[in-house]
């Protein structure tokens, strides 16, 4: 006779009132196992719904107490409640491999070595690329040639001259065109350029 527990099957030689006991005592342990899995997946759902609840200060404890450290100064509720939900989850469920740890360690090294991210490539233009931006309702098309641009039946050395030509004022003629990459510095400046003009 044979009896199943889960994962397998598990002989059982002597259908005597002992084997059976054992094979129950095996049945009852593995079903409890399976109910206390289910009742920390249970108590993990009712302590993240109560961190909702929970005010600023609560937060703060809670923070202390998962961290072991205070929380940073002016941290959001939001990344507050983030921080406790993820150790509540890391606790009960298990955190991070050793093989994911290890990989953004690497990949820290790395940014750390190659300070930030990749710059983007610079843009060069081939002969025969058009380019197109709408000014004050009217859009404006400019060939690339091979001695410069081709704009209004007109050859023209720089796109920069062509930009103030068509604005009036002093542009970037590669970042008139969206040619240059703009960084969060000078992309309000130049947002508020555009506006100014258009």
């Amino acid at each position: 006779m044979a009896m199943f527990t889960g994962h397998q099957m598990v002989p059982i030689a002597n259908p005597t009132g002992a084997g059976i006991d054992n094979a129950a005592a095996e049945i009852v342990s593995r079903v409890d196992g399976i109910q206390s899995h289910a009742g920390n997946e249970n108590s993990l759902s009712s302590e993240l719904a109560a961190i909702a609840v929970m005010t600023y200060a609560e937060l703060h404890v809670a923070w202390r107490r998962h961290y072991r450290a205070v929380p940073p100064k002016k941290m959001s509720r939001d990344i507050l409640e983030l921080g406790i939900a993820w150790k509540l989850q890391e606790n009960k469920l298990g955190g991070l491999g050793t093989a994911v740890k290890r990989q953004i360690a690497d990949l820290a090294r790395t940014m750390e070595a190659k300070s930030g991210l990749a710059k983007p490539r610079a843009i060069s233009l081939k002969s025969g690329a058009r380019l197109l931006r709408a000014w004050n309702g009217v859009t404006h098309e400019v060939l690339v040639v091979e001695d410069g641009f081709l704009w209004e039946d007109k050859n023209w050395r720089s796109l920069s001259a062509i930009a103030r030509k068509i604005t009036g004022t002093r542009w970037s003629g590669p970042r008139f065109f969206g040619l240059k990459v703009t960084t969060e510095s000078n992309a309000s400046e130049q947002k508020a350029e555009v506006s100014d003009h258009e």
